[in-house]
């Protein structure tokens, strides 16, 4: 298992519950998000940045 820093991008949506389901969605397509947060909202783009550690399986297996 491995652990990645990622940035990324969300659109605001109209509730924090609803951010927080699209954020979670988003980071998942990454790896298992292990923590994040948002760092910065850009309200002229109406999007948020997020930063987050996530974990990824490796897909070797060292075991015999």
């Amino acid at each position: 298992m491995t652990t990645h820093f990622i940035t990324a991008e969300i659109d605001l949506q109209e509730s924090p519950v609803q951010l927080q389901k699209e954020i979670e969605a988003e980071l998942q397509k990454q790896g298992e998000p292990l923590r994040w947060a948002v760092t910065n909202v850009d309200t002229q783009k109406q999007t948020a940045q997020v930063e987050a550690i996530v974990t990824v399986a490796n897909t070797t297996s060292n075991q015999e």
